[in-house]
């Protein structure tokens, strides 16, 4: 059974922004209710974000497996080879706070591993932006071919997966590499800006889930860029599940992703 993916993922936009109405600020959308599959508190928003997402793919009503930040891996139908990798709110610290950069993420693959991503949706919610690729037809913003890229060189730098202590334990690494650094809040929407050129570079500076880099990855393959988990290569055999294994480096070539992560360094235990 085949499904209009993008169509299945403006419906789920639809529905996390009707979420957002009905949780408007920070007092709605922060509270705690539990920890997530992968690990992580979740919030009010987080669920409700979640929600949206579970209850459109239920309503496809075809078999495959979702791999999803905060529901964890469910099956539905028989299951079977396919998986949809979901983050419904990557970036909710932004999100609950109100500050405009946070995103869907909502890859389609064929199999267990990141080279089986199929499709790649990343919808960004404080700019609209709909970024999408699918394997072998190239990588789009809103429609239309992507066809800005990063410098030959590392003017901006965005480190995602950040505490003031790791970004103070490894910004040293990085200097005379990397002109500037932005934090900007998103792993995936950060990705989509190194696929256009916004930024240069990209760095994890913590291990990174599946569900985080599955669909934006695509995005950056697309583009001829270079990405790769660090700590755990090669990146196209990674499997698409909740664990968190290696930091993940991206930039406009193979070279300059293995300078970075040589200046990052081992990753701390």
């Amino acid at each position: 059974m085949s499904f209009d993916w993008l169509e299945t993922c403006r419906l789920c936009v639809a529905d996390i922004h009707a979420a957002l109405e009905r949780l408007p600020t920070r007092a709605e959308r922060e509270p705690v209710l539990r920890l997530g599959e992968g690990g992580d508190e979740t919030t009010a928003i987080d669920q409700a974000a979640e929600e949206a997402v579970v209850a459109r793919l239920r309503a496809l009503g075809g078999d495959f497996v979702l791999v999803s930040e905060e529901l964890g891996e469910h099956r539905f139908g028989a299951g079977g080879q396919r998986r949809v990798v979901v983050d419904p709110i990557d970036g909710s610290v932004n999100a609950k706070r109100g500050i405009p950069f946070y995103s869907l993420s909502l890859a389609v693959s064929e199999g267990p591993s990141m080279d089986d991503v199929v499709f790649g949706y990343v919808y960004d919610f404080g700019t609209g932006e709909e970024w999408t690729a699918e394997r072998g037809a190239g990588a789009f913003l809103d429609g239309e071919p992507l066809t800005g890229a990063p410098k030959e060189w590392i003017e901006l730098l965005s480190f995602e997966g950040t505490t003031t202590a790791v970004i103070a334990e490894r910004i040293g690494g990085v200097v005379g590499l990397a002109g500037r650094v932005r934090v900007l809040g998103s792993l995936a929407l950060s990705l989509c800006h190194l696929a256009a050129g916004r930024v240069d570079a990209v760095c994890s500076l913590k291990p990174a889930r599946s569900v985080d880099i599955a669909a934006a990855q695509l995005i950056v393959r697309e583009r001829g860029l270079a990405v790769e988990l660090v700590d755990d290569p090669p990146f196209g055999v990674a499997p698409l599940d909740l664990g968190t294994r290696s930091r993940v480096v991206a930039a406009g070539t193979a070279e300059l992703v293995a300078a970075l992560a040589a200046a990052l360094g081992p990753l701390s235990r």
